[in-house]
């Protein structure tokens, strides 16, 4: 039950199992329902950064922080997921919402650099991405289920190991921008930098492929406590941010690349 997900992990469900007690177990309708809830507030937190520019744009950063804080704390003490996962979507709305923003300015060519109102942006760009990000969840969801990938330990191993190593390049790249610096191509809106982030976003959603089977088999197992449903829909949640997230910047670069 491995899961390139650092966050459904099975080195995370280890000294997990437990029998059936008077708080039940964690089931496969539980961990759908708490995911659903999650992702709605999610949209809803993201909603209303969308559409509060001057109160959300400032609390980009600190909303990022909390959201990183909050995603140590859960992996470490899973039995705070049901606690802290709803606080988590709310702060990764905050962001996911003040990001669109600007990538909605940005590709609208606004000069004016104002997010004081939602207005003479690329509302497209934003529909789009959040179409597409549903679209390749329940796509995945569906090559899952029909068994038409399946998911063996070599594929887990060769996600696990493209994931590292596209998240030590972001590592690097923001170590880089603390100097000025910038990573080359990543960010260009040519041909390259359009194929690299490609590769990622189908990356973020071939990890969705292992955080079902990870979901799916955990809750099999009957053994687990009930807090980890909540765990597991946490785990989902970080990898459908991250495919928002490559997803939205994918549209940017092609949007900057037909100007």
């Amino acid at each position: 039950m491995n899961s390139s997900n650092p966050v459904l992990n099975q080195k995370m469900f280890q000294g997990q199992a437990v029998v059936a007690s008077q708080d039940g177990v964690m089931t496969l309708e539980g961990t759908i329902n708490k995911s659903i809830i999650s992702v709605l507030l999610v949209m809803a937190a993201a909603y209303w950064s969308y559409q509060s520019p001057a109160v959300s744009m400032p609390l980009l950063i600190p909303c990022v922080i909390v959201g990183l804080i909050l995603a140590i704390i859960i992996s470490v003490k899973q039995t705070l997921a049901p606690v802290l996962t709803p606080v988590y979507a709310i702060a990764e709305g905050l962001v996911l919402g003040a990001l669109s923003l600007s990538y909605a300015s940005l590709t609208a060519g606004s000069a004016s650099g104002s997010f004081d109102a939602p207005l003479g942006l690329n509302h497209e760009l934003v529909f789009q991405a959040i179409a597409l990000t549903f679209g390749t969840l329940f796509s995945m969801l569906v090559i899952y289920r029909s068994g038409l990938i399946k998911v063996t330990d070599r594929l887990k191993m060769i996600i696990y190991t493209a994931t590292g190593g596209i998240f030590l390049l972001y590592f690097i790249t923001m170590i880089m921008g603390f100097f000025g610096g910038q990573m080359p191509l990543i960010h260009e809106s040519g041909p390259l930098g359009i194929g690299i982030s490609l590769v990622i976003v189908g990356l973020a959603a071939f990890n969705l492929l292992l955080d079902f089977d990870f979901i799916v088999k955990a809750s099999s197992s009957g053994s687990l406590p009930k807090y980890m449903e909540w765990y597991g829909a946490f785990g989902l949640l970080v990898t459908l941010v991250w495919l928002y997230m490559e997803i939205l910047r994918l549209l940017a670069k092609l949007a900057r690349n037909r100007d």
